[in-house]
């Protein structure tokens, strides 16, 4: 396997891993901020970098069954949230392809 680099990334509000402070998203990709997950609020982005992503694994949630993929720190392995692969509710479909990061897991970097 061959080295990984790392993206940095700019703006006005970048978040980052709370153990290794590696570049994850920006305020802009951020598409809610109403969402729960294993260790409280989680935040809906659109993008995210610097990740590993797990096999997919089919799990109910409260808004339904949905296969998900646990993200991982590509520095760190810290697992940072989940992507949404698919979502079996119709109204739930707008996740597919998304990213949930934690907020406890997460800090602002610049």
């Amino acid at each position: 396997m061959g080295m990984s680099y790392r993206r940095y990334l700019s703006g006005e509000r970048i978040y980052g891993c709370s153990t290794c402070k590696t570049h994850l998203a920006t305020i802009h990709s951020m598409m809610s901020r109403a969402f729960n997950g294993q260790h409280g609020r989680a935040y809906l982005f659109d993008g995210v970098v610097n990740i590993v992503e797990g096999e997919p694994d089919d799990r109910p949630m409260t808004t339904g069954q949905h296969i998900v993929r646990d993200i991982y720190c590509i520095k760190c392995q810290t697992v940072l949230g989940w992507k949404y692969d698919k979502a079996f509710e119709p109204s739930q479909k707008y996740k597919e392809g998304k990213y949930i990061l934690e907020r406890n897991l997460l800090v602002d970097v610049q």
